[in-house]
């Protein structure tokens, strides 16, 4: 083990590791000094407890380097934000195998409604500001049903859609499969590069995440509850954590799960959990 002075980056600052005083019985090792300096760092800017105010550190004393992650935001918001994600309950087309994409005739089932009334209860002690669904009505009648006694009047914004999957919308996945063949097989498999007629639904999709998140974030307020499908969900996940669309599968979310981001001021993403689903099994209550 080398004993020395360690020193680091911060975006402000440069600083290197100084080997050079060791004790008597680590004189023969051989240890290099060794410098350790941030990209955007800068040995003439003092660090200051102004500075980490202005770049709004996200996780309390640890420093959130620029550009460490992805703002989704063109510009500053004016207060660091709570973003809880909920899936709709169990549809009509869940339960038949059907794919759903951006059709509006599924509907929830009784199962469907329990779920949305057990994320009511387990959100009861949670205030939010604002609450944003899709208009689609499977993730309309899941907000109805959670937002219900809520004083704000409903968001339905356009942006929160399901992805448009065309033809294949409204088909059983077996006989999508046996019709489509290779389109169904991609669209599984390498939904990336699923294209119909020169569109690729899913890079769309990407571009539609990343409205919704401008929408939401922009808005007035510091905690928001959003509602919606799982295409959509599966895409405001990744572009709040830079991923591209080829890791759309990487992600999965339940009927009635929920999922929580923080962002700061820069309107950059932190996950805070993941596809909660504690509620769908118990009596279990939120505090966060």
């Amino acid at each position: 083990m080398g004993y020395g002075i360690l020193t680091l980056t911060t975006p402000s600052c440069s600083t290197s590791i100084d080997y050079s005083r060791k004790p008597p019985e680590f004189q023969a090792l051989s240890l290099r000094a060794v410098r350790i300096q941030c990209s955007n760092s800068s040995p003439d800017v003092p660090l200051t407890s102004e500075k980490l105010e202005n770049e709004a550190p996200l996780t309390g004393s640890a420093f959130d380097f620029n550009k460490a992650t992805l703002p989704l935001t063109h510009k500053s918001i004016s207060s660091s934000k709570k973003v809880t994600l909920i899936r709709h309950g169990l549809s009509s087309w869940n339960v038949e195998s059907r794919v759903q994409g951006s059709s509006n005739l599924s509907f929830l089932t009784e199962t469907g409604v329990e779920q949305a009334e057990r994320c009511k209860e387990a959100l009861a002690n949670i205030y939010f500001d604002q609450c944003f669904s899709s208009p689609i009505s499977r993730a309309k009648s899941t907000a109805e049903i959670i937002w219900q006694g809520r004083e704000q009047p409903l968001i339905f914004l356009d942006s929160l859609k399901e992805a448009h999957l065309y033809y294949l919308e409204g088909m059983k996945n077996v006989d999508a499969k046996q019709r489509y063949p290779k389109e169904y097989t991609t669209w599984r498999e390498d939904p990336a590069n699923f294209k119909v007629n020169g569109i690729f639904p899913l890079l769309n999709l990407w571009g539609t995440a990343r409205e919704a998140w401008r929408e939401i974030l922009l808005t007035p307020g510091e905690h928001f509850l959003v509602i919606t499908h799982k295409s959509i969900l599966r895409a405001l996940i990744c572009t709040a954590l830079g991923l591209g669309p080829e890791r759309f599968r990487a992600i999965d979310v339940n009927n009635g799960g929920i999922s929580v981001f923080n962002f700061n001021k820069r309107g950059e993403a932190m996950l805070q959990s993941l596809n909660m689903t504690a509620h769908m099994y118990s009596d279990h209550v939120y505090q966060y």
